[in-house]
């Protein structure tokens, strides 16, 4: 890719931010020190932003400040915020996209400020009936590409064929190597349970099924999630949103206790030490900051949501995934699989 991978970056949104947003820099640009095919377009205090830069001691060579005034607070509702936020950082982060200046925005910022002023500046695209965020979760296999997320409470046919087309794209363009395959959460594997409008999708995605886009594998129950036979799973939002919160907390209720259970007593403790690399390894395949950034799909330009209570390893985390998306042409990715869409099949 000649032209440079541009990120543009909410420096002010979220807690402790922007120590955390630059701290997380710092730690992109060091992973990528010897790669010169990216800028960073960093929106916020100008003052500030220098000041934590060279708190660490940060090389300008790929950075870029742009001064906004004024940051969206957490309290800030999307109705107010419509009506204050064109001087943010936040507005103006997801701006710069629509002006050419950058290829993908992230903020760890209210969320539905976020979505409501994304939806307003990149528009959803012709193809698309609804926009719809998208997160990876870690497999047996590797990596999962689950959405809705919470952006649709509820979806008709049409949306979740759009969420498979959406998903199977972000899915192919941060690992090229690999088919996407695509299930449809439900209550069971068979064909016939579910709803009338999982049965319809079902049907539509049985047809659209090919090498190209991507295999449908049919039904997939909640149990199944983290196999890693299917790579791209979907659903509603209300459902896929409960699906998320109840993988966070049972993830964290076994580190939790398997820490309790290791520190119990003088005998735990010592088995801790011949088990160390193995729990270290297991420590880090469910930590949350590896997964951190919702990807709201369907725009004309893609944006990413940090969770707002990362640090600063959760945020680069979240950075690394805006450049891979971007590096792996994730627009082109999703314009050519809803041309079937172009041509009325």
């Amino acid at each position: 890719m000649s032209k440079k991978i541009t990120i543009a970056i909410d420096a002010m949104g979220g807690d402790d931010s922007p120590d955390k947003t630059i701290h997380g820099v710092s730690y992109f640009i060091n992973k990528y020190k010897n790669q010169d095919d990216f800028l960073i377009n960093l929106f916020g205090d100008e003052i500030i932003i220098k000041e934590k830069i060279n708190k660490y001691r940060i090389s300008s060579k790929n950075l870029k400040i742009i001064h906004t005034s004024s940051v969206v607070s957490n309290e800030e509702t999307p109705l107010t915020a419509i009506k204050n936020s064109k001087n943010t950082s936040m507005w103006n982060c997801i701006k710069s996209q629509l002006d050419g200046n950058s290829d993908i925005s992230l903020s760890a910022g209210n969320t539905g400020v976020l979505l409501v002023i994304s939806k307003m500046i990149l528009k959803t695209m012709n193809q698309v009936s609804r926009p719809a965020l998208a997160a990876l979760w870690p497999n047996q296999k590797g990596m999962t590409v689950v959405l809705d997320l919470g952006a649709n409470i509820e979806c008709n046919e049409d949306n979740l064929i759009d969420f498979s087309e959406l998903g199977s794209a972000l899915y192919k363009s941060l690992y090229p190597n690999n088919k996407p395959t695509v299930s449809l959460l439900n209550i069971g594997s068979e064909e016939v349970k579910g709803t009338d409008i999982l049965k319809k999708a079902y049907a539509k995605l049985k047809n659209l099924s090919n090498e190209q886009n991507f295999i449908f594998n049919g039904y997939i129950e909640g149990n199944k999630l983290m196999d890693g036979d299917s790579n791209v799973i979907v659903t509603d939002g209300f459902t896929g949103n409960v699906a998320l919160k109840t993988a966070e907390g049972t993830a964290k209720f076994i580190t939790d206790n398997l820490k309790k259970s290791l520190t119990k007593n003088l005998f735990t403790k010592i088995s801790l030490i011949f088990s160390y690399f193995s729990l270290k390894e297991f420590k880090s395949k469910l930590d949350p900051r590896k997964y951190n950034g919702a990807i709201l799909l369907g725009l004309n330009g893609p944006v990413v949501k940090s969770h707002g209570g990362t640090d600063a390893i959760g945020f680069f985390h979240s950075i690394d995934l805006c450049y891979r998306m971007v590096r792996g042409n994730l627009l082109k990715q999703i314009k050519s699989n809803l041309s079937h869409l172009e041509k009325g099949e």
